[in-house]
């Protein structure tokens, strides 16, 4: 069993908001395979699905996303995982330009607080994060409030079809390996080259 958990922060205020990614992202992948996450447990809506030869928990805490790691924590404890091996974490990444998605294996939070509560709470950074660039084409003067407030209409298109490949990437991870899918979405796209 694997648990993906999507970091953000609960409340309709933030749903469409930059720091928000990562619960698009698990929801973009429930809806892929048929699923709704809205099962409550551990402080985090869930849902479980079958990724390939995998059954998958999908979650999102509920906890606001500085103390994410109290519900990964207890989702983790109850479902008996090794979170070096079966944890992966997609969150938001303001470093990385809007639409460039990155997957790696280790690592301290760059200043990321889920990230941040995450490490805390399983005492490791040997966690599996992939991250969701979320930079605007523009520089922000005040990075909190952007990642904070809502999606223009301009980056539609462009979070879409980033929710897509973030799906992508994590059924690459688990049909394919950690290897296979950093080859394939680590790379640059030739349009940034």
């Amino acid at each position: 069993m694997k648990l993906i958990v999507g970091l953000g922060n609960p409340g309709i205020e933030y749903q469409f908001t930059p720091h928000n990614i990562g619960f698009l992202a698990v929801d973009r992948i429930a809806e892929r395979h048929g699923a709704e996450v809205n099962n409550r447990r551990c402080k985090a809506l869930t849902a479980r699905v079958r990724i390939g030869p995998e059954e998958v928990v999908l979650a999102k805490p509920e906890t606001f996303m500085n103390l994410s790691g109290m519900s990964v924590r207890a989702l983790v404890e109850e479902l008996e995982l090794e979170p070096e091996r079966d944890l992966l974490v997609v969150y938001d990444e303001l470093d990385l330009p809007m639409g460039r998605i990155r997957i790696r294996e280790r690592g301290s939070s760059a200043g990321h607080k889920g990230m941040e509560s995450i490490i805390g709470a399983m005492g490791t950074q040997e966690l599996l994060r992939l991250r969701l660039g979320i930079a605007p084409e523009h520089d922000v003067k005040d990075g909190s409030r952007y990642v904070l407030s809502q999606f223009r209409k301009s980056q539609y298109a462009a979070v879409d079809e980033q929710l897509d490949r973030a799906a992508d990437a994590v059924e690459t991870i688990i049909n394919e390996g950690r290897a296979a899918a950093m080859n394939r979405f680590n790379r640059k796209d030739e349009k940034e080259e």
